[in-house]
């Protein structure tokens, strides 16, 4: 079922968004990619724990590793990140226009100031 598979990667990639080193490895390859190693150098946590970290971003497919000699290469593969935008900007439009509704409602129904009075008279 297309609907089901489309939720599975959604809830993958809002997985490894959750995390706030995660997230941080992301914002570190978008410029370039690096080796697994220098991905983990700004990190107070063993190597094997980043290595835990990116496999959730391979599953999510939102990196891709590969080997080039004795290095691990990671590259962000940001495709993925446009469904989850998809999906927050049809919620930030539902939320916005009923906050559009509830403003004219708000305005439509509130007494006339003392200034548009004095005009009226």
């Amino acid at each position: 079922m297309v609907e089901y598979e489309y939720s599975a990667g959604l809830d993958s990639v809002f997985h490894a968004l959750a995390d706030s080193t995660r997230r941080a490895i992301l914002l570190d390859i978008t410029s370039q990619e690096k080796s697994v190693g220098e991905i983990a150098k700004p990190y107070r946590m063993s190597l094997a724990a980043v290595s835990k970290h990116l496999d959730v971003l391979e599953r999510a497919d939102l990196i891709r590793r590969e080997r080039r000699g004795t290095s691990r290469i990671v590259r962000i593969q940001a495709e993925r990140l446009q469904a989850a935008r998809d999906w927050l900007a049809f919620y930030e439009n539902f939320w916005m226009s009923g906050l559009d509704r509830l403003q004219t409602q708000l305005e439509s129904s509130r007494p006339p100031s003392a200034a548009s009075r004095k005009k009226e008279k």
